[in-house]
Protein backbone atom coordinates (compact mmCIF):
# COMPACT_ATOMS: atom_id res chain seq x y z
CA UNK A 1 0.00 0.00 0.00
CA UNK A 2 1.30 3.27 -1.03
CA UNK A 3 2.62 5.37 2.12
CA UNK A 4 -0.11 8.60 2.57
CA UNK A 5 1.49 11.72 4.81
CA UNK A 6 -1.68 12.37 5.98
CA UNK A 7 -2.41 9.27 7.38
CA UNK A 8 1.04 8.74 9.00
CA UNK A 9 1.59 12.33 10.49
CA UNK A 10 -2.21 13.14 11.30
CA UNK A 11 -0.76 16.03 13.57
CA UNK A 12 -0.04 18.10 10.41
CA UNK A 13 -2.58 17.44 8.25
CA UNK A 14 -5.61 16.14 9.81
CA UNK A 15 -5.81 18.41 13.26
CA UNK A 16 -9.17 18.94 14.84
CA UNK A 17 -11.57 21.45 14.21
CA UNK A 18 -10.41 22.76 17.44
CA UNK A 19 -6.84 25.04 17.88
CA UNK A 20 -4.08 23.46 19.01
CA UNK A 21 -0.13 23.78 19.05
CA UNK A 22 2.06 21.52 17.25
CA UNK A 23 6.05 21.85 16.36
CA UNK A 24 6.33 20.92 12.48
CA UNK A 25 10.11 19.52 11.90
CA UNK A 26 12.06 20.85 8.65
CA UNK A 27 10.49 19.68 5.54
CA UNK A 28 11.30 19.84 1.71
CA UNK A 29 8.91 20.73 -0.76
CA UNK A 30 8.76 21.57 -4.49
CA UNK A 31 7.75 25.16 -4.68
CA UNK A 32 6.95 28.16 -6.87
CA UNK A 33 6.43 31.69 -6.03
CA UNK A 34 3.81 34.63 -6.96
CA UNK A 35 1.86 36.80 -6.37
CA UNK A 36 -1.75 38.36 -6.87
CA UNK A 37 -5.12 37.30 -6.66
CA UNK A 38 -5.33 33.27 -6.38
CA UNK A 39 -9.19 33.24 -7.46
CA UNK A 40 -7.84 34.72 -10.76
CA UNK A 41 -8.73 32.37 -13.35
CA UNK A 42 -5.95 31.02 -15.63
CA UNK A 43 -3.65 33.71 -13.22
CA UNK A 44 0.04 33.22 -12.00
CA UNK A 45 -1.77 31.04 -8.84
CA UNK A 46 -3.47 28.78 -11.68
CA UNK A 47 0.03 28.10 -13.43
CA UNK A 48 1.75 27.65 -10.41
CA UNK A 49 -0.22 24.76 -9.57
CA UNK A 50 0.04 23.06 -12.46
CA UNK A 51 3.50 23.31 -12.32
CA UNK A 52 3.79 21.78 -9.42
CA UNK A 53 1.14 18.55 -9.71
CA UNK A 54 3.03 18.34 -13.12
CA UNK A 55 6.67 17.67 -11.40
CA UNK A 56 5.19 16.04 -8.51
CA UNK A 57 3.63 13.35 -10.47
CA UNK A 58 6.82 12.88 -12.78
CA UNK A 59 8.54 12.24 -9.36
CA UNK A 60 6.01 9.60 -8.19
CA UNK A 61 6.37 7.85 -11.31
CA UNK A 62 9.93 8.10 -11.61
CA UNK A 63 10.82 4.26 -11.45
CA UNK A 64 8.81 4.08 -14.70
CA UNK A 65 10.36 6.69 -16.33
CA UNK A 66 13.60 5.47 -15.64
CA UNK A 67 14.65 7.14 -12.88
CA UNK A 68 15.99 5.44 -9.95
CA UNK A 69 15.79 7.19 -7.03
CA UNK A 70 17.73 6.21 -3.99
CA UNK A 71 15.42 4.75 -0.88
CA UNK A 72 12.31 5.40 -3.19
CA UNK A 73 9.12 4.16 -1.91
CA UNK A 74 5.57 3.96 -3.29
CA UNK A 75 3.73 6.85 -2.18
CA UNK A 76 0.67 8.86 -2.62
CA UNK A 77 1.29 12.86 -3.93
CA UNK A 78 0.66 15.48 -0.54
CA UNK A 79 -1.39 17.70 -0.52
CA UNK A 80 -1.13 21.20 -1.95
CA UNK A 81 0.15 24.04 0.55
CA UNK A 82 0.79 27.58 0.67
CA UNK A 83 2.82 30.64 2.56
CA UNK A 84 0.79 33.32 2.01
CA UNK A 85 1.27 36.91 3.59
CA UNK A 86 1.09 40.93 2.09
CA UNK A 87 3.47 43.17 2.60
CA UNK A 88 2.66 45.77 5.98
CA UNK A 89 -0.11 43.39 7.05
CA UNK A 90 1.03 41.24 9.89
CA UNK A 91 -1.47 37.99 8.77
CA UNK A 92 -3.68 38.20 6.36
CA UNK A 93 -6.27 41.01 5.06
CA UNK A 94 -8.35 38.57 3.10
CA UNK A 95 -10.21 42.01 1.51
CA UNK A 96 -6.88 42.58 -0.62
CA UNK A 97 -6.33 39.55 -2.34
CA UNK A 98 -4.39 41.24 -5.00
CA UNK A 99 -1.97 42.06 -2.80
CA UNK A 100 -0.73 38.47 -1.55
CA UNK A 101 2.36 37.47 -2.02
CA UNK A 102 2.47 33.62 -1.99
CA UNK A 103 4.74 30.31 -1.99
CA UNK A 104 2.82 27.25 -3.72
CA UNK A 105 3.86 24.29 -2.34
CA UNK A 106 3.48 20.26 -2.14
CA UNK A 107 5.49 18.55 0.14
CA UNK A 108 8.31 16.33 -1.07
CA UNK A 109 9.65 12.59 0.58
CA UNK A 110 12.45 12.77 2.14
CA UNK A 111 14.58 10.78 -0.90
CA UNK A 112 14.03 13.15 -3.07
CA UNK A 113 17.06 15.57 -3.88
CA UNK A 114 17.52 18.59 -5.47
CA UNK A 115 19.03 16.46 -8.42
CA UNK A 116 16.00 14.46 -8.99
CA UNK A 117 14.13 17.61 -8.70
CA UNK A 118 15.91 18.78 -11.82
CA UNK A 119 15.51 15.65 -13.48
CA UNK A 120 11.95 15.73 -13.06
CA UNK A 121 11.91 19.09 -13.94
CA UNK A 122 13.75 18.54 -17.62
CA UNK A 123 11.68 15.29 -17.91
CA UNK A 124 8.57 16.97 -17.18
CA UNK A 125 9.35 20.00 -19.60
CA UNK A 126 10.28 17.61 -22.78
CA UNK A 127 6.57 15.77 -22.08
CA UNK A 128 4.43 18.76 -21.66
CA UNK A 129 6.02 21.18 -23.42
CA UNK A 130 6.22 23.16 -20.38
CA UNK A 131 8.62 25.86 -18.80
CA UNK A 132 8.79 24.55 -14.99
CA UNK A 133 11.95 26.81 -14.60
CA UNK A 134 9.84 28.78 -11.72
CA UNK A 135 9.89 24.66 -9.71
CA UNK A 136 12.69 24.77 -6.87
CA UNK A 137 13.59 22.78 -4.14
CA UNK A 138 12.61 24.48 -0.64
CA UNK A 139 13.51 23.73 2.55
CA UNK A 140 11.65 25.17 5.45
CA UNK A 141 11.51 24.47 9.09
CA UNK A 142 8.10 25.90 10.52
CA UNK A 143 8.45 25.44 14.02
CA UNK A 144 6.32 26.01 16.91
CA UNK A 145 2.41 26.86 15.49
CA UNK A 146 -0.97 27.12 16.50
CA UNK A 147 -3.24 25.00 14.01
CA UNK A 148 -6.47 24.42 13.30
CA UNK A 149 -9.25 22.47 10.57
CA UNK A 150 -11.36 24.85 8.71
CA UNK A 151 -14.19 23.83 7.50
CA UNK A 152 -16.16 25.71 4.73
CA UNK A 153 -15.21 28.51 2.41
CA UNK A 154 -12.01 30.36 2.49
CA UNK A 155 -13.62 33.92 2.95
CA UNK A 156 -14.72 32.52 6.18
CA UNK A 157 -11.38 31.81 7.23
CA UNK A 158 -11.49 34.77 9.54
CA UNK A 159 -13.20 33.41 12.25
CA UNK A 160 -11.01 30.42 12.63
CA UNK A 161 -7.88 32.48 12.70
CA UNK A 162 -9.99 34.70 15.66
CA UNK A 163 -10.52 31.23 17.49
CA UNK A 164 -6.68 29.97 16.82
CA UNK A 165 -4.93 33.47 18.77
CA UNK A 166 -7.94 34.05 21.13
CA UNK A 167 -6.73 29.66 22.00
CA UNK A 168 -3.12 30.98 21.82
CA UNK A 169 -3.13 33.64 24.02
CA UNK A 170 -4.56 31.88 26.52
CA UNK A 171 -2.00 29.23 26.21
CA UNK A 172 0.41 31.65 26.71
CA UNK A 173 1.84 32.26 23.34
CA UNK A 174 1.92 35.39 20.76
CA UNK A 175 1.71 35.26 17.51
CA UNK A 176 5.08 35.23 15.37
CA UNK A 177 4.34 35.85 11.47
CA UNK A 178 7.56 37.88 10.20
CA UNK A 179 9.40 38.26 6.92
CA UNK A 180 10.50 34.56 7.45
CA UNK A 181 7.07 32.75 9.03
CA UNK A 182 3.96 32.89 6.92
CA UNK A 183 0.54 32.44 7.04
CA UNK A 184 0.23 29.00 6.15
CA UNK A 185 -2.36 26.46 4.58
CA UNK A 186 -3.11 22.90 3.59
CA UNK A 187 -5.78 22.17 1.23
CA UNK A 188 -7.51 18.54 2.25
CA UNK A 189 -10.61 19.70 -0.42
CA UNK A 190 -10.06 20.31 -4.45
CA UNK A 191 -12.34 23.38 -4.72
CA UNK A 192 -12.99 22.67 -8.33
CA UNK A 193 -15.32 18.87 -6.95
CA UNK A 194 -16.01 20.07 -3.02
CA UNK A 195 -19.28 22.10 -1.90
CA UNK A 196 -17.62 25.44 -0.66
CA UNK A 197 -19.42 24.87 2.63
CA UNK A 198 -17.49 21.51 3.46
CA UNK A 199 -13.75 22.29 1.80
CA UNK A 200 -11.10 21.14 5.01
CA UNK A 201 -8.23 23.52 5.13
CA UNK A 202 -5.52 23.28 7.77
CA UNK A 203 -4.84 26.77 8.63
CA UNK A 204 -1.37 27.47 10.92
CA UNK A 205 0.10 30.22 12.19
CA UNK A 206 3.79 30.67 13.76
CA UNK A 207 3.97 31.62 17.69
CA UNK A 208 6.30 32.10 20.41
CA UNK A 209 5.94 31.89 24.06
CA UNK A 210 4.95 35.00 25.63
CA UNK A 211 7.59 36.51 27.85
CA UNK A 212 6.03 38.80 31.04
CA UNK A 213 7.76 41.62 32.43
CA UNK A 214 9.23 40.47 35.94
CA UNK A 215 8.23 43.93 36.71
Amino acid sequence: MAFDFKKEYKEFYMPKDKPGIVTVPSMNYIAVRGQGDPNEEGGEYDQAVSLLYGVAYTIKMSPKNGHHIAGYFDYVVPPLEGFWWQDGVKGVDYTRKGDFKWISVIRLPDFVTPEDLAWAKDTAARKKKMDFSKVEFFTYDEGLCVQCLHIGPYDNEPVTVELMHSFMEDQGYTLDITDQRYHHEIYLSDPRKADPDKLKTVIRHPIKRLLHDPA
